[in-house]
């Protein structure tokens, strides 16, 4: 099932069965466990400041000599007009409102308050620190960036929905395509925020197949053996897990979050922007509705700071209705075994 293939080689791993870069959820602990496995663990860096991605890459290598992908979010900017500003102010003040209305007293960000950072700094920490595998999500590398990763020998894995995604990061030179089903948990991966690609997984997956001449990793709904297999017939050289995970004893989500995920149904399973302003799919809770259904959604990554307070809050207090879960649209027994016996159990399966 496993022999030795070009992701293998290109990632200096056994298994091209790849940890998921779960912001939130991952950690360096779940890194190491996933290493442990002879698999790729990934390393969520987001849009962290540089001196905080030094401190998780350096984390991470005090307990892992084997090699793991930093993941940055590669995200543009919005400008700040007078429009958004006052956006800004007015969905701060519905939010607070809202929280106050279920018993959480919180005071988010100003606008000035926010910082904000560029994933260039990243890169430059990145290569500094000597990791040798980068993926990234939102979008791509400019050319500078591809330049100067390829000139330090950095392995670049960028993240497609769609066949005209695929083409853009092939044409640039990434050496790998994730392809991300639109079942997967968390964020979608999409070079644009609104209008993101609809297409399933696999049907996804099988035209890239057509298209490409780069490994393709495959991350969306594999839960067991038997949907790794069927990615694996359509193509995918790798493959991509993160919600198997997400109960392990590695993962950061908390005990409450746990029982919360493994209580939700298929209809509880939606894709939002409520959250951070780009669509991600996880658990709805009432946060989740109340803010989907009005006109108080900033573009990201300034939803995702404002709220960032909110969650830290309602964490502390133990509310799921006002915390972000990810998680993708296979639902099953989140097992909360290591990361290592997760993935392990997952190969003797396929084997």
């Amino acid at each position: 099932m496993f022999s030795l293939n070009s992701i293998s080689k290109k990632l200096n791993i056994k298994y091209p069965i790849i940890q998921a870069p779960m912001f939130g959820v991952s950690t360096p602990e779940m890194v190491a466990s996933a290493n442990k496995a002879d698999c790729l663990g990934s390393l969520a860096l987001a849009d962290l400041s540089a001196e905080k991605s030094i401190q998780l890459i350096r984390e991470t290598k005090k307990l892992t000599d084997k090699p793991f992908a930093a993941n940055i979010f590669v995200h543009q900017i919005p400008e700040i007009t007078d429009s958004l500003k006052l956006k800004f102010i007015e969905t701060k003040q519905f939010i607070e409102q809202l929280a106050r209305e279920n018993n959480i007293e919180v005071s988010l960000p100003s606008l000035e308050e926010i910082k904000l950072n560029s994933y260039h700094e990243q890169i430059d920490a990145i290569v500094d620190e000597n990791c040798k595998i980068l993926s990234f999500t939102f979008g791509n590398l400019d050319d500078k960036s591809i330049q100067k990763l390829k000139q330090n020998g950095v392995t670049m894995i960028g993240t497609c929905t769609s066949v005209e995604e695929a083409l853009v990061l092939e044409k640039s030179g990434i050496d790998i395509i994730c392809v991300q089903g639109i079942e997967a948990g968390g964020h979608r991966g999409s070079f644009e925020a609104e209008n993101i690609p609809q297409i399933g997984g696999l049907s996804l997956l099988s035209q890239v197949y057509e298209s490409m001449q780069v490994p393709l990793i495959y991350a969306g709904g594999i839960y067991n053996a038997e949907t790794l297999k069927a990615s694996k017939e359509l193509g995918a050289h790798g493959f991509q897990v993160g919600s198997i995970l997400l109960a392990s004893q590695e993962s950061a989500l908390r005990p409450f979050e746990k029982e919360f995920l493994k209580n939700a149904n298929e209809k509880d399973i939606v894709l939002t922007k409520s959250f951070s302003g780009r669509y991600a799919r996880g658990v709805q809770n009432k946060f989740i509705k109340t803010i989907d259904n009005s006109e108080y959604i900033l573009p990201y990554p300034y939803q995702n700071k404002l709220t960032n307070e909110l969650r830290k809050i309602a964490r502390a207090l133990e509310n799921a209705d006002f915390v972000n879960i990810w998680a993708g649209q296979s639902l099953h027994n989140y097992s909360e075994l290591s990361t290592e016996e997760i993935l392990n159990k997952l190969i003797v399966d396929c084997q």
